[in-house]
Formats: structure tokens, sequence, C-alpha cells
């Protein structure tokens, strides 16, 4: 199994639009190869940010990098513009699971 995190730092006036963003978003997932879950965390706020994580959860990470380099992906990801929300750019990491 992989699991699949972005880590996002957003403007603490701006979080309802980012959850709303992600909530109202078409993501495509659903029937994908290799898809098992996805989840929206909201963390601490922290140096005046407001952080979240994006999770996936995939079968192996050849089935996240099938989804990485599908029309799907693109077409998720060119939804919705996020300038102005995040404080940066989102930190991506992939995880194997060991047990």
């Amino acid at each position: 199994m992989y699991i699949a995190m972005n880590n996002f730092r957003v403007n603490l006036d701006r979080r309802d639009e980012f959850e709303r963003a992600w909530i109202e978003r078409d993501s495509f997932l659903a029937g994908f190869a290799g898809f098992k879950e996805f989840n929206l965390l909201r963390g601490p706020e922290e140096d005046g940010v407001q952080l979240y994580a994006s999770h996936t959860v995939w079968d192996s990470e050849k089935a996240f990098r099938d989804w990485v380099d599908s029309d799907a992906f693109r077409k998720a990801h060119a939804q919705g513009k996020l300038t102005g929300v995040l404080a940066g750019p989102p930190v991506f990491r992939g995880w194997t699971v060991i047990q």
C-alpha cells in the first residue's frame, strides 16, 4: 500500500475558501485503478497559517504514479486556482506502508 500526502500552509483568512474548493471539486479519483481512499486533514495553526494535508491511499506506488500521469489527474488539478490562499507551495511526501 502507498500513501500520497500533500501538505499545505493556508492563510488564516482564506481557510473557508480552501476547504470549499476541496469539497466542491470533482476529484476524478473514484473508480481509478488502485485508488482506495481520500481524506483532507485540518491540522493546527502554526506561525500564522492553518496547516492541512491531503491524504490518498493507493494499492501501490505504481497505481499512484499511473494516476499522476493520467488525464483524470490533469482534469482534477485544472480546477480552481488557489492564488492568495496558500502561504507557499504544497509539499508532497509519498509513503510506503510497512505494517
